[in-house]
């Protein structure tokens, strides 16, 4: 039994007729007819009677007429609640780490409220580490990591890129000259820990290059590593659009190094399993608002 089959038999006993319901349906006669013999067929029994010259239901007709009408209401129910944005109800748990949180983020929720205003949003801010468990343990619906895993069981998607340099406090460095990257590994560096996705991709890029540093200090808060930086305990990686009134104030100098930093993808992940278009439509809003390049954006 099928919705057309449903639908056929409905607007001709609404209608009184084939060829009205054929012309409601935006569909021939015969494929009307045809419908209504696949019902009749399927339940062994006659749902109108041929004998009278219009479209006159039998008794079993009346029957499934009215099952017909209750199915097509529940139908269209259910693809007015949710094929319509505005009124899906539902809540989403969304982990960001702490740069995006600093950006996008509000924008990013913003946006959402926008498009889904029953949504109940529930943001965490964490390591990607923790987001990429917390996601495996289905504590959260979606995570925006930097793209460090390589995780069959959680599908991503890119959402935008950032590019880092190496800073300091200015007059730490000698300025002025390209410094190589072993060189730079002597002074003080200020590294994030390899439960950050930037962390951990830029540690694996340091060791295949063979870089050592010779006494780094791990930071595992993004506040922390730009404060020390700031306050002159060492060279650190940092986002470079993001900090840029910081090095325009004079808090912070980019040096030149050689080779230079990578830039990090990052991505959104969810579990393959829990796909919907309510989730690839918040991805998509991900998308339209990553931008790395100012701290807590709004409009």
């Amino acid at each position: 039994m099928t919705f057309k089959q449903l639908e056929a038999l409905y607007w001709i006993g609404e209608l009184g007729s084939f060829a009205l319901a054929a012309h409601k349906l935006h569909t021939s006669q015969s494929a009307v007819s045809k419908r209504v013999h696949e019902l009749e067929q399927a339940f062994d029994t006659a749902l109108f009677d041929r004998s009278q010259r219009s479209a006159r239901l039998t008794d079993k007709g009346e029957e499934m007429f009215l099952l017909a009408k209750g199915l097509l209401d529940q139908r269209n129910a259910a693809i007015e609640q949710f094929g319509r944005a505005e009124v899906v109800a539902r809540r989403v748990r969304i982990g960001v780490t702490e740069l995006t949180a600093m950006t996008w983020l509000p924008r990013w929720v913003e946006l959402i409220q926008v498009h889904y205003p029953q949504v109940t949003l529930e943001p965490d801010v964490d390591s990607s580490v923790n987001l990429r468990e917390k996601v495996l343990a289905d504590e959260l619906d979606l995570v925006v990591v930097p793209d460090a895993f390589a995780d069959t069981r959680i599908p991503s998607k890119r959402v935008g890129m950032v590019e880092s340099a190496w800073m300091c406090k200015p007059g730490l460095v000698e300025a002025g000259r390209r410094i190589r990257l072993h060189e730079l590994a002597q002074h003080q560096l200020l590294l994030q820990g390899t439960r950050s996705g930037t962390g951990l991709l830029y540690d694996g890029w340091m060791k295949n290059l063979g870089v050592q540093p010779a006494k780094p200090i791990v930071v595992h808060n993004l506040v922390a590593l730009i404060g020390l930086t700031v306050s002159g305990l060492g060279v650190s990686y940092l986002p470079r659009e993001a900090v840029a009134p910081m090095v325009q104030g004079g808090l912070l100098a980019v040096l030149d190094v050689t080779p230079a930093l990578p830039p990090v993808p990052y991505v959104a992940m969810y579990k393959g399993e829990h796909r919907s278009s309510l989730l690839a439509s918040v991805v998509m809003l991900a998308q339209e608002s990553c931008d790395f390049s100012r701290m807590f954006q709004g409009d």
